[in-house]
């Protein structure tokens, strides 16, 4: 028997198109524990008895495996020069093995680069090299990895054609330590021009990275390294440097670094830069195509805070210097200023595929409508009713019609479903998802879609709908440009707890639902990068303050993945904000996403019209988070009673906080019934 296949039998590794048939789901219960303690195990037993027939052919075996085969490469790295030579082979053999067997599947995926470092820390370079040019690239995938394999080429001497592959690694604004070799290298070849080093210190510039630029600029003449150290200067302190450069207009600067550096202090210090803007245009006899991009610099982060003064600034931009982002601010300035020809004539300006977005369609209609051109504007608004998002809702209002969305038919073939469950990727994929393996169910999923005909990916949307994986059917529906299957997409599977929390929150259901699609796609166990968890996504600490306001038990972090609590908790927070803002759901919206200071910030000196005030949400996120949420809830309503809806109750006014007085009244209020509440505060 040759030793590969005699080491693969001695491995356990079967073939992973061994699958149940249907019907046997349930009699992987059984194996499905044993494979959950064994993983579990996985790190502290070192010797483990010898697998029984079933766990071996449990479809998820393979990941038993590759488990095993890390914990092993782990010990060797853990221990270098303490590991027998033997005990290295083996370990070696059993990943190039399983590696070899499971080329291309996910499973292999993760083994592969945590061999290949374990292998390049070893500096076992030719071994390296092999496997890493099996991968057929894969390694580049990995700037580390990439880093090895230039590493191990240097080590082997393998040089022909290297030098253009370092210096591309070499043009990066970052530091990567593993790619230290290869740099000294390229050094030690006369090949780290100061070309090179200057390009790779401007990328750093331009990606904000004055400290690291610092570093590598050390190595420039300094005739070279002089202007770029201003540059870094100006960036770190743009205030004091912008000044320096007013008082002393003979020095000379580099100008890419002196607009970075305006523009540094734009953003960090408006007030600041009003000041200094026509001194600065002064001293140094900027050009007007020149003064043009320091005018947009400041218009910008005026436009986000919706000052007046950005206005002034727009008008001294060249037609040149406005692209699309800077059209739509200028668009958003001259909304809030109620500049209607403006605003017409910066849409006007876009792009054809700007121009033609709902969003600026929507726009277009307002300006016509406030300028009396009414017919264009029912011309335009009628054109965005069938888009299904927040401006045909916005649209619909001004029509004085109720809107009904348009689904989209997805046709479920119930003998193909089953087909495709039984293939051997869903199997695995399912498994995983039961065993709360999400990134491996998440590769499985995508690995099985790719290998299905494109004529019957979409019934996987279904698929994933039966097996309650509702954010991987959203996911793999936006895939296929699948949008409006509303009956599919939009599910209600936590109706008691959204009924619980709407009776003792006040908060309609459909508003609920319409924060759980977009705050979690329904997942109870999802957590963010700033640590909320479940749901509708609560920090402890808020859910904490809430439940002692609301008089409920304190929860422990756990209970956050509880729906019932999640959702109770979630709902009273968001009434908590729609109270502070004086019944505004807009606003609370928004601070629900952003924090209820953003919000408040945000607020307006006068009553301004809740569309306007939306669109000069300054958070691209948050803009689309509450824009969003309003069409959630609609799809939901309308889901509810199979009637249009009427969205004229978004034809509002945001208007200014309330007084501190009236704050507290409405914090009594919180906990008043909801029949009591106004009609406003249910929207």
């Amino acid at each position: 028997m040759p030793r590969f296949l005699s080491l693969i039998l001695s491995l356990g590794i079967l073939p992973m198109n061994v699958v149940p048939a249907q019907g046997a789901t349930d009699s992987l219960a059984q194996a499905r524990e044993a494979f959950r303690q064994a993983y579990a195990r996985v790190d502290t037993e070192r010797e483990p008895a010898p697998d029984d027939e079933m766990l071996r052919r449990y479809p998820l075996y393979p990941y038993l495996e590759a488990a095993r085969i890390r914990r092993a490469l782990a010990d060797v790295a853990a221990a270098p020069g303490k590991t027998s030579d033997e005990t290295l082979g083996a370990a070696d053999e059993h990943a190039a093995s399983f590696l070899m067997h499971h080329a291309g599947e996910p499973v292999a995926a993760g083994l592969r680069g945590v061999w290949l470092a374990s292998l390049a820390k070893r500096r076992q370079w030719t071994e390296f090299l092999q496997h890493a040019e099996a991968g057929q690239g894969a390694e580049h995938a990995d700037s580390v990895l990439e880093c090895h394999a230039l590493h191990a080429r240097v080590a082997l001497d393998r040089t022909v054609g290297l030098v253009p592959l370092i210096a591309a690694r070499w043009l990066t604004p970052r530091s990567i330590p593993d790619c230290q070799v290869p740099f000294d290298w390229l050094r030690d070849q006369g090949e780290l021009t100061a070309q090179l080093i200057e390009r790779r210190v401007k990328l750093a510039l331009r990606e904000n990275n004055p400290g690291f630029a610092r570093q590598i600029m050390a190595a420039l003449p300094e005739q070279r390294a002089a202007p770029l150290r201003q540059w870094a200067a100006l960036l770190q302190n743009p205030r004091t440097q912008i000044d320096a450069l007013i008082a002393a207009p003979e020095r000379q600067i580099d100008a890419e670094g002196l607009l970075a550096g305006w523009t540094r202090l734009a953003r960090t210090d408006r007030d600041a830069a009003i000041v200094r803007y026509e001194a600065l245009v002064h001293a140094r006899n900027l050009t007007p195509s020149s003064v043009s991009r320091y005018a947009l610099a400041l218009a910008l982060p005026l436009s986000w805070d919706r000052r007046a003064e950005s206005l002034t600034y727009f008008r001294r931009v060249q037609p040149a210097d406005l692209d699309d982002t800077g059209l739509e601010w200028q668009a958003r300035a001259a909304l809030w200023a109620q500049d209607w020809p403006l605003v017409t004539r910066s849409i006007a300006a876009m792009t054809d595929q700007q121009r033609g977005l709902a969003r600026w369609r929507y726009w277009a209609g307002r300006a016509a409508e406030q300028t009396g051109d009414t017919d264009l504007a029912q011309h335009l608004y009628q054109s965005i009713l069938p888009d299904d998002n927040f401006y045909s809702m916005m649209a619909a209002a001004h029509l004085g019609q109720a809107l009904a969305p348009h689904p989209e038919k997805l046709v479920r073939d119930d003998v193909l479903l089953r087909r495709i469950e039984r293939q051997p990727a869903f199997v695995r994929s399912r498994e995983l998802l039961r065993l709360n393996m999400r990134a491996q169910a998440h590769a499985e999923w995508n690995y099985g879609l790719g290998i299905l005909p494109d004529e019957t990916r979409p019934q996987a949307i279904h698929l994933a709908r039966r097996w309650g994986w509702y954010d991987q059917a959203v996911a793999t529906a936006t895939q296929h440009r699948v949008f409006n299957a509303y009956e599919v997409l939009y599910p209600r599977p936590y109706d008691m707890e959204v009924a619980a929390a709407e009776r003792f929150s006040g908060v309609s259901g459909e508003l609920v639902y319409g924060v759980i699609r977009q705050e979690s796609l329904y997942r109870s166990d999802a957590v963010s990068s700033a640590g909320a968890r479940g749901l509708m996504q609560m920090l402890p600490e808020t859910a904490r303050r809430i439940s002692r306001q609301w008089k409920r038990p304190a929860p422990q972090i756990q209970d956050l993945f509880d729906p019932r609590t999640n959702v109770l908790l979630g709902a009273a927070y968001l009434r908590e904000l729609i109270d502070r803002f004086n019944g505004q759901t807009i606003v609370a919206l928004a601070g629900y996403n952003a924090g209820p200071g953003a919000s408040a910030r945000w607020l307006p000196a006068r009553a301004i019209a809740a569309d306007i005030w939306i669109e000069n949400i300054p958070y691209n996120e948050t803009r689309n988070y509450v824009q969003r949420i309003l069409w959630h809830q609609l799809v939901f309503s309308w889901l509810k009673t199979g009637e249009p809806q009427k969205t004229s109750a978004w034809l509002v006014n945001i208007v200014p906080q309330v007084a501190p007085q009236a704050e507290k009244q409405l914090a009594i209020q919180r906990v008043a019934p909801r029949a009591e509440r106004s009609a406003s505060e249910k929207q």
